[in-house]
């Protein structure tokens, strides 16, 4: 695997204000970003000989105010690129949070389990979330050759906030700036389904025992049959067990095999 260097996405006058920190849930081996004000790009391409040339960009969750990078992140390019498949991280901009620890600690507990603040905040990050999310396609695309990508191949994985964002790529960017495929794991999409055309393959992923219940699992079920009845090619798994946030951490729970099955998705589907 070769990791290139963060490129920018886009012209921005203010330097990034990213924190870096542990995930207190994970500490030691999993890190979360916060208060990003520059979207950024990081290419990890597969080993010399190995690329299938699809390419995918990797968006991860956290409420729209927080980065999983590792689990959600490199941690999935890593794996991706193992299978030839060139991944392209997408650490997009955030809805702020107070630059303190103590501060952000009170905040996150105030304010990341009202479900009307975060379907606001999603409403108000829309435009940002698909602007992010076709700059990072745009700039997949404009490399495709550099980079051993076929720009017809070059696909949207999510997680939950970063799932949001795949989707508000999907539905709100121009056309030649939409995925190939779509793949959100764990979405929440709070208003109505309002399919594109054309409307790209789609793959979903999720717990029937996520901690957010019918904001999940209600998004997943209406986005299943948007795509359903639109006629249009979608997978969906429901997995028994692996709450949210299950990412690719191994966790002994039925959720494990959702990366194995999205790969034989890829390439059942001619990705």
């Amino acid at each position: 695997m070769q990791r290139l260097n963060p490129l920018t996405l886009g012209e921005h006058d203010a330097e990034d204000a990213s924190i870096l920190f542990e995930d207190p849930d994970h500490p030691g081996d999993e890190r979360m970003l916060r208060n990003v004000t520059v979207p950024t790009l990081t290419p990890y391409l597969p080993a010399a000989g190995t690329a299938t040339g699809t390419g995918v960009v990797v968006a991860p969750g956290g409420a729209l105010h927080l980065l999983a990078v590792d689990n959600e992140g490199a941690h999935v390019a890593q794996l991706l690129t193992d299978h030839g498949i060139a991944a392209f991280v997408l650490h997009y901009r955030l809805a702020p949070t107070p630059a303190e620890d103590a501060q952000f600690a009170a905040f996150a507990q105030r304010r990341f389990g009202d479900r009307e603040f975060l379907a606001e905040t999603s409403r108000a990050r829309r435009a940002a979330a698909a602007a992010d999310g076709a700059a990072a396609l745009r700039t997949v695309r404009e490399h495709a050759e550099q980079w051993g990508v076929d720009p017809g191949r070059t696909g949207l994985l999510g997680f939950s906030a970063g799932a949001y964002v795949a989707l508000a790529t999907t539905f709100d960017a121009p056309t030649a700036e939409r995925p190939s495929f779509l793949a959100p794991v764990y979405p929440a999409w709070w208003d109505e389904v309002a399919l594109p055309q054309p409307v790209p393959p789609a793959f979903l992923a999720w717990a029937s025992d996520d901690g957010l219940g019918d904001v999940i699992i209600g998004s997943c079920l209406r986005l299943y049959d948007a795509w359903r009845s639109a006629g249009v090619p979608v997978e969906a798994h429901a997995y028994a067990g692996g709450g949210h946030g299950f990412g690719v951490r191994a966790q002994g729970t039925p959720s494990d095999a959702w990366f194995a099955t999205f790969l034989d998705w890829l390439a059942a589907s001619g990705f």
